[in-house]
């Protein structure tokens, strides 16, 4: 006999609420996976962090003697305040400072400019000049050390920190222009016409228009270029050849001592100063890469 199905009544005489769907198992079980993973992965991530900060709390004797894995006995806090003086790390990230920040506007503006002017511009032989910007990529750093350190000495900039601004603009620009190129080419080309239209130059077009456009693109260029410059050691170990211009990559080292001696905790402390204060930037800025990593994934 066939039946036919009512809708459930309520008290009130409404309609009954829809039951929520079921979740299948396999997809609750997919879930419990997918947790576990990002669970392992924070735990790889955070805990050498943690054990790095814990050791720099430790004495010398309390490293060597007891487990890697132990807890400080004592606490000493005096590592950081030891590593900031005693070890001129102070010193040091005004020493990077003062390399990475001019090297990062120089890069950045002469990339954004190349990149404008092999996108934007229509001009011949654009492409033959973009396939040489990436050549430049694949010149190993180790090849040109030793030229420009000749470069360098007979033009006398040795002895300043300029040796390693120029590198750094010369090493990091192919990357810089390919990338703000890549960004360019999402730009709707109407925008420019039309500036073209009211009146606007090619100088006005590049500063008014087109930087306010790729400003999430520079600011994700200009971190990634400001990190491989900030942990770079070959470089600035070839070129500083005084004790007063090291970076903090460099200085690191004067944490070991004659015969291989090394003072463990302000070591650690100095690491933990280099690795979460470059940590806090990205942690600051890490939405704005996102929007800039994706901006130029897609075209339109």
């Amino acid at each position: 006999m066939a039946t036919i199905d009512t809708p459930v009544q309520t008290a009130a005489g409404g309609p009954a609420p829809a039951r929520p769907p079921r979740t299948p198992r396999g997809r609750r079980g997919n879930r419990l996976w997918v947790r576990i993973v990002v669970a392992l992965l924070l735990v790889v991530e955070i805990y050498p962090m943690i054990w790095m900060f814990l050791t720099s709390l430790k004495s010398n004797d309390d490293y060597l003697n007891n487990s890697t894995w132990s807890l400080p006995t004592t606490w000493e806090w005096g590592n950081y305040t030891e590593a900031w003086t005693t070890g001129n790390i102070g010193l040091y990230v005004q020493n990077s400072l003062l390399a990475v920040v001019p090297a990062l506007a120089l890069m950045l503006l002469l990339g954004t400019a190349a990149g404008f002017a092999l996108q934007i511009m229509v001009w011949k032989g654009r492409s033959l000049t973009l396939l040489v910007f990436l050549a430049g990529m694949m010149v190993p750093p180790q090849m040109i050390l030793l030229p420009l350190f000749t470069v360098y000495f007979r033009t006398g900039l040795s002895g300043t920190l300029w040796p390693l601004v120029l590198t750094y603009v010369g090493t990091g620009l192919p990357l810089t222009v390919f990338m703000m190129a890549t960004y360019y080419r999402t730009v709707p080309r109407e925008l420019f016409e039309a500036a073209t239209i009211d009146g606007a130059g090619i100088l006005r077009a590049f500063w008014t228009v087109s930087l306010p456009l790729v400003r999430n693109a520079l600011l994700t260029v200009g971190l990634v270029q400001f990190f491989f410059i900030w942990n770079d050691l070959l470089i600035a170990l070839t070129f500083t050849n005084n004790q007063d211009l090291r970076t903090i990559q460099v200085g690191l080292l004067n944490f070991t001592g004659d015969f291989g001696a090394t003072q463990y905790g302000p070591l650690f402390a100095a690491i933990c100063i280099n690795v979460f204060g470059t940590l806090l930037i990205y942690l600051f800025l890490n939405q704005k890469v996102m929007k800039g990593l994706t901006s130029g994934a897609v075209k339109g």
